[in-house]
């Protein structure tokens, strides 16, 4: 089956989500699509990830995305380009390194919480940040995500009484 074909089935079976309703911040934490083996430091996306980026993108075609943010590593900002663009928006980079590391899901979700009621937020990380960034912003453990878990998304919304309430679903 050619990349093309496999795209368009993705995309033909891939149905918009359908956020519940609610009064706060809605988060979609996702982890970067399938890396290639083209570079060992920053690899892009593998064909079958830009595949999966695509149907991203579709997926949350009627999430009414505010805000994507990314690491500073091309497969993460790859990841979150198409639902970015089909929404009209820039892929915020916020870096992970070894200053932030400790603080980088508590940060993210302390800058999150700060958004207006309402807001709708794509944040693409990967499979040793993404938990972390879950936890953070629900105060829940999520299950722990295997390396090679690329379909996983989690829906966190953010009540405006301070509440979260998590979804978690595969695309």
């Amino acid at each position: 089956m050619s990349l093309l074909t496999l795209l368009m089935l993705t995309l033909s079976i891939a149905s918009p989500t359908a956020l519940p309703a609610h009064d706060g911040i809605a988060v979609v934490v996702v982890r970067h699509a399938e890396k290639d083996d083209d570079d060992k430091l920053d690899p892009s996306l593998a064909g079958n990830g830009e595949v999966r980026a695509q149907a991203l993108a579709a997926t949350l075609a009627g999430a009414g995305l505010d805000r994507a943010i990314a690491t500073q590593f091309r497969r993460t900002r790859d990841t979150a380009a198409p639902a970015a663009a089909a929404a009209g928006i820039d892929v915020e980079v916020r870096e992970i390194n070894g200053d932030n590391a400790a603080t980088y899901a508590s940060d993210l979700a302390a800058d999150l919480r700060a958004m207006p009621a309402g807001s709708t937020v794509l944040v693409v990380g990967h499979s040793n940040t993404v938990p972390g960034i879950v936890e953070a912003l629900s105060g829940q453990a999520p299950e722990a995500m295997p390396e090679t878990e690329y379909d996983r998304y989690t829906l966190v919304l953010l009540d405006a009484d301070g509440g979260a309430r998590v979804i978690t679903s595969r695309y």
